[in-house]
């Protein structure tokens, strides 16, 4: 049986287990299997030791709002828009403005 690109992720983490690549690499492999809370644990992994730009706010808002939890949904956008700002990103931070004004 071949391993899932899951599996393959999971493995690389137990020799590097604080590498943020193979953890946002596996976060959006969680993302497109819809395994939702897999992906919140992962991207929280992954945001207390990356620099992130904003990008993984916005999926991991995306990911709380999903799973109903609406504040923090919000708090993660509003935690994006500074990311982003920071990082020279104002079409993102913008368009995490207007989905936090539409919440």
């Amino acid at each position: 049986m071949t391993a899932s690109r899951i599996d393959i992720f999971q493995q690389m983490l137990v020799s590097d287990p604080i590498n943020s690549s193979i953890l946002f690499g596996l976060a959006k492999e969680y993302e497109k299997t819809g395994q939702t809370q897999e992906m919140i644990e992962t991207l929280e992994r992954y945001l207390a030791i990356a620099d992130d730009e904003g990008n993984a706010f916005g999926m991991l808002a995306r990911a709380y709002e999903k799973a109903g939890q609406r504040d923090k949904a919000k708090e993660t956008f509003q935690r994006g828009i500074e990311a982003a700002i920071g990082h020279g990103h104002p079409s993102m931070a913008a368009e995490y403005q207007m989905t936090l004004e539409e919440f």
